[in-house]
C-alpha cells in the first residue's frame, strides 16, 4: 500500500458524543483530531457518538486537521459498528486501543480493505510495549505509533509504574517503543500525553523531552496545549537557515573532492548533509518552507 500520511505534531482528543467540541476541534490549530468512540464517551451514547462521527466526516474540509477515530478494541462487540460508522474517504486513520497482539492490527487491516485508511495502534499495555516492533510491522497501514504515558492511565495500570512529573519511570518505555517504531519505518511516531490541563510548564518539559528523544509529535487533551506542542515540534527559522547553509557548504566541498571538513567549529561530512536534507523535507511537509 502506498500512502503519504499527513505529518502530525499535535493530536487532540475529543469525545465523540460532544458534537460541539468536535466542531471546535476541527477549527483548531491541531494537526490532527481524534474523535473518541472508546473511553471518552458515556455509557449508552455509542449510537449518538457514531452518528456524530459520520456527520463530521461527511462535512469535513480537507484543509482542516486530519481526522482519526479511536474505535473500540478488537474483539469487543463495538469494534465492527465503530469501524462501519467511521469509514469515509476523508478519514485519515483508525486509532486502535488496548492492543496486545499483532493479530489485532492484522484484523483491523482487513476491516479497512478497499480504503486508504491508516492505523495508529495505541501502546497501552505491557504486551504492547514488549511487542511494539511486531505491532508496527503487522500492517503497512501503520503510520502513527508511540509510547504514551498518561497519569494513572491504562499503561500505568498494566506496567505498575508510579507516575512522576519528571517521567523518569517511563524513560525506557518511551525510548524502547520509539526505537521499535523507527526500526519498523513508521513515518510519524507520536507520544504523550500531559494530563494536567493548567500546568503548561510541565507540558513544555515533557514536549521538549519527547522531541529530543526523536518523536514527531504528541497527543494532547486540551486546546491550550496545541500551540506549545506545535512550536516545540516545529523547526525554528534559524534551524532551517542553518540546514540550508550546511547543505551548501557540504556540496561545495564535495565538488572540490573534500569529504570531511571543519565547519563552524564542527567536523562535517556527508552524513550531516543527509540529516539536513531530511530535516528540510520535514519542514516542507509541515509547510514551514
Amino acid at each position: 500500500m502506498n500512502f503519504d500520511p499527513p505529518p502530525i505534531r499535535s493530536l487532540l482528543f475529543v469525545p465523540a458524543n460532544r458534537a460541539d467540541r468536535m466542531q471546535k476541534a476541527l477549527a483548531s490549530d491541531a494537526d490532527g483530531v481524534v474523535f473518541d468512540l472508546e473511553s471518552a464517551i458515556t455509557r449508552g451514547t455509542a449510537a449518538e457518538a457514531r452518528a456524530n462521527v459520520a456527520q463530521a466526516l461527511e462535512s469535513h474540509n480537507p484543509d482542516q486537521p486530519a481526522v482519526l477515530v479511536r474505535v473500540s478494541a478488537v474483539g469487543t462487540d463495538d469494534f465492527a459498528p465503530d469501524i462501519e460508522a467511521c469509514l469515509h474517504p476523508l478519514l485519515t486513520a483508525v486509532m486502535l486501543p488496548q492492543v496486545a497482539h499483532p493479530d489485532e492490527v492484522s484484523i483491523t487491516h482487513d476491516a479497512l480493505d478497499g480504503t486508504n485508511t491508516l492505523i495508529m495502534p495505541l501502546v497501552e499495555t505491557a504486551s504492547a510495549v514488549r511487542l511494539a516492533y511486531e505491532l508496527a510491522t503487522a500492517s503497512d497501514r501503520v503510520a502513527y505509533m508511540g509510547g504514551a504515558t498518561g497519569r494513572h492511565g491504562d499503561l500505568g495500570r498494566s506496567v505498575g509504574f508510579q507516575w512522576t512529573p519528571e517521567g523518569t519511570e517511563t524513560l525506557y518505555l518511551r525510548q524502547k517503543v520509539l526505537i521499535d517504531v523507527r526500526a519498523a519505518e513508521v513515518p510519524n511516531p507520536l507520544s504523550g500525553l500531559w494530563g494536567t490541563i493548567d500546568d503548561l510548564d510541565g507540558l513544555t518539559r515533557l514536549a521538549r523531552q519527547t522531541r529530543q528523544f526523536g518523536y514527531e509529535g504528541m497527543m494532547v487533551i486540551h486546546p491550550s496545549h496545541i500551540p506549545i506542542v506545535n512550536q516545540i515540534f516545529s523547526p525554528a527559522p534559524t534551524e532551517i537557515d542553518a540546514w540550508h547553509r550546511l547543505i551548501a557548504a557540504v556540496e561545495e566541498h564535495e565538488a572540490r573532492g573534500v569529504g570531511a571538513f571543519r565547519y563552524e567549529g564542527r567536523l562535517i561530512d556527508h552524513a550531516h548533509l543527509l540529516t539536513a536534507r531530511q530535516n528540510l523535507t520535514r519542514a516542507k511537509r509541515l509547510k514551514l518552507i
